[in-house]
């Protein structure tokens, strides 16, 4: 069955989405957002081409997207493809656009029939081979009314493009000067029912934001398993929320047990 073929097939019944992370002991993270980092590296220390690397990153997907949903995670982030990538080598740039297609079309009936709400932040540039961008359009319209997890694909994303796309939205809308907000900004983001990331994990030790969902993870943790992409499995994903349950998550603040120490 393709995944048009499918789209009117009845939705499953899923549970309402998690509650928010509200800095509590045992917290789950409402929004988890992961730089899949290493692949490259993972293929040239097996002596294999880099493409070798991105198709062995299959498997952590899907391992990672099971694992966020039965922990309870609201939202997952996934950064595929960066505006950036572009100026990697055309014959790597094509395998990827194929390697995704596949890999969509493949699991698209599972991902909708775990209630996983699937979205795409990006796929504006006209290179993106047709068929590809309809893949993510029938995905998207398969599992948009799905309640459970939502699954944010980042492909062909730039977070300053979408602050800029944002600032280009407010300027048509006409929206005086004094009326702009942190809040009014937010809402000309691609996707503005997204919450702000609570965790980014970001894989192979590598410590560097890379243009990802900027106004998104103002706020976030982030951890840097030392693990490669290819190799990140549910027990790595779980160590990661486990140390995120260890943080104090001030937001600039004070926590209350920290006023009294303070005072002379």
């Amino acid at each position: 069955m393709s995944m048009q073929q499918a789209v009117d097939a009845p939705s499953p019944s899923t549970a309402d989405l998690p509650h928010q992370d509200n800095g509590g002991p045992g917290r789950v993270p409402r929004h988890v957002a992961c730089v899949m980092d290493g692949n490259g590296r993972w293929a040239q220390s097996r002596s294999l081409p880099r493409t070798s690397g991105h198709s062995a990153a299959e498997a952590a997907v899907i391992d990672v997207i099971e694992a966020a949903r039965a922990a309870g995670v609201g939202w997952l982030s996934l950064y595929a493809f960066s505006t950036e990538n572009w100026g990697r080598p055309s014959n790597e740039v094509d395998f990827l656009m194929q390697l995704v297609r596949r890999v969509v079309r493949k699991h698209a009936l599972l991902l909708h029939a775990r209630g996983i709400r699937c979205r795409f932040l990006g796929v504006t540039d006209p290179r993106i081979p047709p068929a590809l961008a309809q893949d993510f359009d029938d995905l998207m319209t398969l599992t948009g009314d799905n309640r459970g997890m939502t699954l944010t694909v980042a492909f062909d994303h730039g977070g300053r493009r979408d602050i800029v796309e944002a600032a280009r939205s407010l300027l048509r809308s006409k929206t005086p000067a004094d009326a702009v907000t942190e809040q009014t900004f937010a809402d000309h983001l691609p996707y503005p029912d997204t919450p702000d990331v609570d965790l980014v994990i970001r894989t192979s030790g590598e410590q560097r934001i890379s243009n990802f969902m900027l106004w998104q993870v103002a706020y976030a943790e982030w951890v840097f398993p030392p693990v490669l992409w290819p190799d990140f499995r549910a027990p790595h994903f779980l160590e990661c929320l486990h140390a995120y349950r260890h943080r104090d998550r001030r937001f600039g603040g004070v926590l209350p047990n920290e006023i009294g120490a303070s005072r002379p």
